[in-house]
């Protein structure tokens, strides 16, 4: 599966996003080594700080399904701004990634703009399990 494929895959499940708030709607999808692919949207609440993004909830199901590393490439799609990931979604990913070490690839698209990263640019010298003495 391309970059292209998966950021295809993220714009699908911004449709299925609850955001009648900001009416900001995201989807993410997450690529496995084993070729699986994961997806999550954004969850908006009430109360607002209870809110979650799509790439919480996708690291969420992916870790409820089991799946510890591996992480491959992650595709963060919007329909009217490039929706790059929040600080805490950069730490969930991070986490995930890091149990085997890995670099994911992230796309952010939207709006007609793209960005292409790696997780490790987005955060740098990132605080996770290592650290105290689990996974990688």
């Amino acid at each position: 599966m391309t970059h292209d494929d998966l950021l295809v895959v993220a714009q699908g499940a911004l449709t299925h996003a609850y955001a009648p708030y900001s009416r900001f709607r995201v989807g993410a999808a997450l690529l496995f080594a084993d070729g699986a692919v994961v997806t999550g949207t954004n969850v908006e609440n009430a109360s607002y700080g209870l809110s979650l993004c799509a790439e919480t909830v996708a690291v969420a199901r992916a870790l409820g399904e089991g799946r510890r590393g591996g992480l491959v490439a992650v595709a963060v799609a919007a329909e009217t701004a490039v929706p790059v990931p929040c600080g805490r979604c950069r730490q969930v990913l991070h986490e995930l990634a890091s149990l085997d070490g890995a670099d994911p690839s992230v796309t952010c698209a939207g709006g007609g703009d793209r960005r292409d990263l790696v997780l490790s640019a987005l955060l740098p010298e990132a605080f996770g399990p290592g650290h105290l003495g689990v996974g990688a």
